[in-house]
């Protein structure tokens, strides 16, 4: 997946929404990444948007040890 905005700032508020066999795309991310303990985190952050503009925004991404961070989006725009 293509992001079109750039984080700025460190992550802040990480929670775990899902791990393993309660992500929805648990198949998807194992064919395109490989295999790991997968899960669905939420977070905030600052971000500069592909217009150039600058927000305060939550971000959901997954993650697993040994791949990373994946699959950036954003959720909602908090400023």
């Amino acid at each position: 997946m293509e992001q079109d905005f750039e984080i700025i700032s460190a992550i802040s508020g990480v929670a775990i929404i899902a791990v393993g066999h309660s992500i929805r795309d648990l198949r998807r991310l194992v064919e395109s990444y490989g295999a790991g303990r997968w899960r669905k985190l939420k977070g905030v952050a600052t971000v500069r948007l592909a217009s150039g503009r600058v927000r305060h925004v939550e971000l959901h991404w997954y993650e697993a040890h040994g791949v990373g961070k994946k699959d950036f989006k954003i959720k909602r725009y908090i400023d």
